[in-house]
């Protein structure tokens, strides 16, 4: 009998698994922290009240990092996830800002309402898998892949969050009028090279940091430029105390509530596809009873966001990408990545210090990582037999193309009730629906073809495990 450990299990040192858990943290920062500045700059917070919403933010996410990478029983998947603050709930909560009835302390009676809503429809949601063969699971990867892109090419350009439409976690509008300037594009061109050299020369534990040592070396060139600047890192306190409801016992209105479980429902089908993503890059086989432990894990880290005075949680995909860079699947490196967000939630000037890594720097890693989530899905639809079914081209073709519609034209679905946005909205959960309904259409539910595909997929995984 084999006792050997599955890469995804494997404990690493403690100096790499810092080291590694880092890179996550910083690939994550700049969107774990978005969704709180734009809610507290909606609310006009004054900046200490932003900043404590950023600590209860990052705490959290440690919280949730932890639940879903080590994993507990009937929670957590136990693959190498990162938790953040979905951006798909950013529009109905700032819609909710807006309302004196609801106002923030109605926002978090909505998150706690559809973290419970998320733990007792996670079952359900779970026995969807077989509706998730490679053509669908390749097909919405690659959007995934191609939806976080454009995350990295605004970070490139200097993006940063306003108060303006937000689509699968990009803003519609900057804040910098610096946007697009040469000296930003050209450290982000330096990361990236940074990063391409290392992969290449670099040799084992180095070529696995290559994006960590990447932003390091394009955060000192910024800082060279005279672009990163440390006045918040100089006025952060050592230290802060995050604790349950700070801003108040929360109130519960019923449509914000429901609105806010329609918002789960999405983070929970857009979640199904990076466990996929992950599930494939790790050799791990994501089986029903899986997924479901992880949905649940999106549901508690939402029920805890709540309790804390934070936001809805779900698994990052920023990260996945950055999993198929690496070749890392070790999951204890993420949970190293969630102790180091509840060190940033408790010592703001730790926080403050990552946050000085201009987003320009961020860019050149985002091309990397993100493109890889694109590769990922390029890969599992290579499985697809295309010649003996044809209408797997359909399948593909139509799906991606409704899956672009958030992506280039943000206002098409501007005449439709509002209410349905939050699922309009999602370019990820589109190209789902529209993926599983024509792949059922074409090949039926439970075919053979399907079948076939997927054992071929799952072989070919255990292969290169």
């Amino acid at each position: 009998m084999s006792t050997s450990v599955h890469p995804v299990d494997e404990i690493l040192p403690t100096p790499r698994l810092f080291t590694l858990g880092l890179q996550h943290v910083l690939v994550m920062y700049a969107g774990a922290v978005a969704v709180p500045l734009i809610i507290g700059r909606a609310l006009k917070l004054p900046p200490e009240q932003i900043a404590i919403l950023i600590s209860a933010d990052l705490f959290a996410c440690g919280i949730a990092t932890l639940i879903q990478a080590v994993g507990f029983p009937g929670v957590g998947i136990r693959l190498p996830v990162m938790m953040g603050v979905t951006f798909a709930s950013v529009a109905p909560m700032l819609a909710m800002v807006g309302s004196p009835e609801i106002g923030l302390l109605g926002i978090y009676g909505a998150v706690i309402v559809a973290g419970i809503f998320g733990l007792l429809v996670a079952p359900l949601i779970s026995r969807m898998l077989p509706l998730f063969p490679p053509v669908v699971t390749g097909t919405i990867i690659i959007v995934i892949g191609i939806s976080l892109m454009r995350v990295g090419i605004n970070w490139a350009g200097g993006g940063l969050p306003t108060l303006g439409r937000m689509v699968d976690g990009q803003m519609g509008q900057f804040s910098n009028p610096n946007y697009g300037a040469l000296d930003g594009l050209g450290i982000a061109l330096f990361v990236l090279l940074v990063i391409l050299a290392i992969t290449k020369y670099g040799k084992g534990f180095v070529s696995n940091v290559a994006v960590l040592l990447g932003i390091v070396a394009g955060a000192i060139l910024a800082g060279a430029l005279g672009k990163m600047h440390f006045d918040k890192v100089i006025s952060a306190p050592w230290f802060g105390i995050v604790y349950p409801f700070q801003f108040g016992f929360p109130k519960f209105d019923v449509v914000a509530s429901i609105t806010m479980c329609l918002v789960m429902i999405v983070v929970m089908i857009e979640s199904t596809g990076m466990f996929l993503a992950l599930g494939e890059m790790t050799g791990k086989k994501i089986d029903q009873d899986a997924l479901t432990k992880g949905l649940r894990a999106d549901g508690l880290g939402t029920f805890i966001g709540g309790v804390f005075n934070t936001f809805p949680y779900t698994s990052f995909s920023q990260n996945v990408g950055l999993v198929g860079v690496t070749g890392v699947r070790s999951r204890w490196v993420c949970a190293a990545g969630g102790v180091i967000l509840l060190a940033l939630g408790l010592i703001p000037k730790m926080a403050a210090l990552v946050e000085a890594v201009p987003v320009v720097v961020l860019g050149g890693a985002g091309l990397v990582m993100f493109g890889m989530v694109v590769a990922t899905g390029v890969r599992i639809l290579t499985n697809v037999d295309f010649k003996a079914s044809k209408n797997n081209l359909f399948v593909v073709a139509i799906s991606i193309g409704f899956g672009m519609i958030p992506v280039v034209a943000p206002n098409f679905f501007r005449q439709l009730p509002h209410a349905l946005h939050p699922l309009l909205e999602s370019g990820i959960l589109l190209t789902a629906i529209v993926s599983v309904a024509l792949n059922a259409f074409f090949n039926g539910l439970g075919s053979a073809e399907a079948a076939k595909a997927e054992a071929s997929a799952g072989a070919q995984a255990a292969d290169r495990a």
